[in-house]
Parts: C-alpha cells; sequence; structure tokens
C-alpha cells in the first residue's frame, strides 16, 4: 500500500427530513447566495424547505446553472457575489450546482487577471468562501470532495480544478428527494458513481487489501440496488443506499494508499465537451475500450473484479478478465445507457484525432495509472468506442 494523508472536513448530515437542519450550519449573520439549477426544486418541495431554513439569513438567489456548469454563467454570479457582497454559498443541487459552486467559492477570492486560469493553470484553491450544499442528485459525490469539473461552450473545453479550500463545509443527504428525479438522471447517476470506483480501483494489484475490499463493496452495493430505484425512487432503503454510495466512491476513502486511473474521465470531458452527452454515458462510451486496450497492464485487477463483484469462477485469469468487461458493459445496457459513440452521435469522424490533439496541446502527455497512455493511444481507445 503507498503512503497517503486522508483529511475530510466535510459535515455530513445524513436522513430523513434533514434540510431543516441548515438553520444550525450557516452563520446567522452571513448573506447567503442560493444556487440552484434549472429550477426542479420548485416543483418538488426542496426550495421551499431551504427558503425555510434560511428564514433568519438574508438570501439572494441565482438560478439556471446548467447540467454542465457553465463558465459564462457562473461569471455572471460571480458578479452578483461582488455587488450584492455575498459572504457564504449554498449549493442546492446535484453534482454541477455544487461543481459551479466550488468555482465560485475559489473565484470570489481569486486575486488573478481572469478566473478561467484557475483552470486552464491547475491552481490549487488553499482558501475559498464558504459554502455548503443540499443534494438533489446523487451521482457525482462533489457534496463531500474538493474536487470540480467547469465546461467552456465557447471553447467547448471541460476541465477540472480542485484544492484544500474547497471542501463544503456541510453537505445534507435527504434520500427522500430521489422520489422526483427523472429515471434518465437515476441511470446517470448509478453509472456516475460507478466509474468513480472503477477508476480509483481498475489499476493493478498494490497490497491494500481493505481499499480494495471497499470498493468492491461499493459496487456490489450499487449493483444490488440499481434496479430497485430504477424501479421505485420512492423505496427508502434503495435510494438511501444509493445516495450514500454515490458520496462514498468519491469522498477520497477509497482512493487513499492505491493508484488511480483516472483517464476514462478525461476522455469522457472531451466527448461531453464536443458533442453535449450526459457525463455519466460518456463514461460508459470510454470505459469498456479503454479496459480492453489496456487489458495486459489491468488483467489482474480485472479478473479480482469479476470473482469478488460479478462472481465469476470459471476458466484463467485472462478469461475471468474479459467475462467482468462483458458484464459492466451489460450493466450499463440494463440501466439503459448505451456504450458506443455511434449511439449517441452519427458526426463521430474525426473525433479521436481532435481529442488526442487537444491533450498534445495541452501536454496531456502520460495518462492512467501508469502515465503511459500517450495521445496516440487515446487516439486508439476513442476509435475502439466508436
Amino acid at each position: 500500500m503507498n503512503n497517503f494523508e486522508l483529511k475530510n472536513p466535510t459535515k455530513i448530515i445524513f436522513g430523513k427530513d434533514t434540510i431543516a437542519q441548515i438553520k444550525n450550519e450557516i452563520p446567522q449573520d452571513a448573506k447567503v447566495l442560493l444556487l440552484y439549477g434549472g429550477g426542479s426544486i420548485k416543483k418538488n418541495g426542496i426550495y421551499d424547505q431551504v427558503k425555510t431554513a434560511l428564514a433568519n439569513v438574508e438570501v439572494v438567489e441565482f438560478g439556471g446553472i446548467p447540467a454542465n456548469p457553465e463558465y459564462a454563467v457562473l461569471m455572471d454570479a460571480l458578479k452578483v457575489i461582488k455587488d450584492e457582497k455575498i459572504s457564504y454559498l449554498l449549493a442546492v443541487g446535484g453534482g454541477s450546482v455544487i461543481d459551479g459552486t466550488k468555482f465560485l467559492s475559489a473565484a470570489a477570492l481569486f486575486e488573478g487577471d481572469t478566473p478561467w486560469d484557475i483552470l486552464t493553470e491547475n491552481i490549487k484553491t488553499e482558501k475559498g468562501m464558504p459554502f455548503g450544499t443540499v443534494l438533489t442528485l446523487p451521482a457525482t459525490g462533489s457534496e463531500m470532495n474538493s474536487g470540480a469539473v467547469i465546461t467552456r461552450k465557447e471553447t467547448k473545453e471541460k476541465l477540472a480544478m480542485g484544492g484544500p479550500g474547497l471542501f463544503p463545509e456541510f453537505s445534507v443527504l435527504d434520500p427522500q428527494v430521489i422520489a422526483s428525479i427523472p429515471e434518465r438522471q437515476l441511470a446517470n447517476g448509478l453509472t456516475d458513481a460507478f466509474t468513480h470506483v472503477l477508476e480509483q480501483y481498475m489499476t493493478y494489484p498494490i497490497g491494500a487489501l481493505l481499499q480494495d475490499r471497499f470498493a468492491e463493496s461499493i459496487l456490489q452495493t450499487i449493483i444490488e440496488v440499481a434496479p430497485k430505484v430504477i424501479k421505485d425512487p420512492t423505496d427508502y432503503e434503495a435510494t438511501s443506499n444509493f445516495m450514500w454510495s454515490c458520496t462514498m466512491a468519491l469522498n477520497g476513502l477509497i482512493q487513499k494508499g492505491v493508484p488511480g486511473d483516472w483517464a476514462v474521465h478525461a476522455i469522457g470531458h472531451e466527448l461531453t465537451a464536443l458533442f453535449g452527452i450526459d457525463h455519466a454515458r460518456t463514461l460508459a462510451v470510454i470505459a469498456p475500450s479503454h479496459y480492453k486496450f489496456n487489458f495486459e497492464d489491468k488483467k489482474e485487477k480485472l479478473a479480482q473484479y469479476g470473482e469478488r463483484v460479478w462472481n465469476i469462477s470459471e476458466g484463467s485469469i485472462d478469461d475471468k478478465a474479459y467475462a467482468a468487461i462483458e458484464k459492466t458493459e451489460a450493466f450499463f445496457h440494463e440501466l439503459g445507457i448505451d456504450t458506443k459513440l455511434s449511439d449517441y452521435t452519427k458526426d463521430y469522424d474525426g473525433t479521436a484525432e481532435e481529442i488526442a490533439k487537444r491533450f498534445t496541446d495541452r501536454g496531456w502527455l502520460g495518462l492512467g495509472e501508469h502515465q503511459t497512455l500517450s495521445p496516440d493511444k487515446v487516439e486508439k481507445i476513442v476509435k475502439m468506442a466508436y
């Protein structure tokens, strides 16, 4: 097992009817910017619960943060922060709203010329404006980590940012909110969380026995509850396990002491930037091809995953590893998630070359756990996913 440090300061408030507790978490003298997305929170009762909890503090609202948090929209929100002298941010939404709020947390105190530099220059935020979250869509784990991904439509870019100053001070997780989520978004959330675990697990054996078991237990839980959540999003037992699995998949715990991959995400972000494909679905497109292309490097963990998660007991290591990839792809299909780029766009010619060029231009010359996935190899993986 590798050396590691682990610190996660986010307070989790989990369970039924917990939104009211935000009144105990936000300073009474704060001026709060309430951030949300397309307005669904006003239809499902979450907005009213939040407003009631915020009755004793001054609140300014900013809605309309899109599914891929857009830089131009966030710059409008940043102007509100400056003009209104906001001191505290509250994200009410899924990963996109929370990621956008993290960008604003960093940008509000950023002393550079343009906040986009935070992303292009990979500036780690040591101190941001304080913020909390009310999670409405389990998927990204952004409610308990310090990372974010921001999109810029004008340049067709989707880039990551983060830093120790970007952990939420608190996050409210009430699984009852899942009852109003459309099936497409539930499938996306399940796929996103599942792939988050794979990115931190599907590398090579390093003797981190407990970390492997943590990861495998999250995968097993997602597989178990997925059909129940899709069938009945009011099933509290299933949805509570779904929500907590999404959080645990990317709160830093399972990545400690082990190598990480994250090439699937790096490539998937480009597909979202180029075609607007849902983030989770880009991961399902790239992951199977990625594992097949890097089979020799990953087959030991693939076989272990096949044995422990999918109960594959027959055949050689290679046989089990290939079967595990097939099981993973079948799981995505059962959720209604297509796994080929051509399922989402017919305008895919040249996509592999374009992504490889972008990685070269950014100096991303070695992705993956071994840092050996050069842009020409990325090109081959994307072509395999056509």
